[in-house]
């Protein structure tokens, strides 16, 4: 678990709730819901006004500069074996 990479995404969370005027779990719900084959999310709520926050998420549309900060912020770092395919420019040139 890398909590300073939560924590970026959290602080990006932050930044894209505060542009549109509104709270962080609404941000991260729309994010969630925006991303492709997702159809629907897990809310949950002890209060009233919790419940309707999570709900508002639905009407809630990012703009690609919000959804491309929240990506590129909680992208995962590709596994080994496969870091060393499909990305020549990071590989180191082979010995001649």
């Amino acid at each position: 678990m890398d909590r300073n990479r939560g924590w970026d995404i959290v602080d990006v969370l932050r930044e894209v709730a505060a542009r549109h005027g509104v709270g962080v779990p609404r941000v991260a719900l729309a994010w969630v819901l925006a991303r492709p084959g997702v159809t629907s999310v897990i809310v949950g709520a002890k209060r009233p006004d919790q419940l309707a926050e999570n709900l508002a998420a639905v009407d809630l549309v990012l703009t690609e500069e919000d959804l491309a900060e929240l990506d590129a912020v909680s992208a995962q770092p590709v596994p080994y074996p496969d870091w060393g395919q499909g990305r020549p420019a990071d590989r180191l040139p082979l010995p001649s």
